[in-house]
């Protein structure tokens, strides 16, 4: 049986503002089987977002961990990154889970992996998946040479991805959290 692909996710704080975007297609070889997944989620009373890549089940699961973890260390989304990480690298059944997860705040963006990574983008932009690596290069691009918002830059980084990964598609979701309350 083929894997399930086709998930782009990118994250990017900028001028006190995160962005979490993703296109909605999923695949089973060449095959589109849904055209309009959510592959983001907003954990910790809305105080943070969280984007995932690869199997979905695995990512439900490891949501529920992060959040688990969130309230364990009082919304502290470096030390329940770290904490979940070492979980989920360490952890018999965790282990086998195939996912990659991007969570933010408005003080911190990482991208959590099994093998234990938890890495923080050093220019504030993130991104996993299949058009992963498109998006990025767009964000950065973005990020350098216009004036726009994070959510305008992570909506247009993903339509341009859409436009080259045959994975990813232009069905994209953009959530965003704010400095200004």
């Amino acid at each position: 049986m083929d894997a399930l692909h086709g998930t782009t996710i990118l994250a990017i704080r900028h001028n006190g503002e995160l962005a979490v975007a993703g296109d909605g297609q999923v695949t089973m070889g060449q095959t589109v089987l849904k055209a309009q997944a959510r592959k983001i989620r907003s954990l910790n009373d809305g105080k943070t977002l969280v984007g995932f890549a690869g199997a979905t089940a695995d990512a439900m699961t490891l949501f529920e961990k992060l959040e688990a973890k969130l309230k364990a260390y009082n919304g502290n989304l470096t030390r329940a990154s770290v904490e979940l990480a070492k979980d989920w690298r360490s952890d018999r059944v965790l282990r086998r889970l195939d996912a990659l997860l991007i969570a933010g705040d408005l003080k911190s963006l990482f991208v959590i992996t099994g093998a234990g990574d938890v890495v923080e983008p050093d220019d504030q932009i993130a991104a996993v998946g299949t058009g992963g690596p498109y998006a990025l290069a767009a964000a950065r691009a973005l990020k350098d040479c216009s004036t726009l918002g994070a959510a305008e830059i992570a909506r247009r980084a993903l339509e341009i991805a859409a436009g080259i990964c045959i994975y990813t598609n232009n069905q994209i979701t953009v959530e965003t959290l704010s400095g200004a309350a």
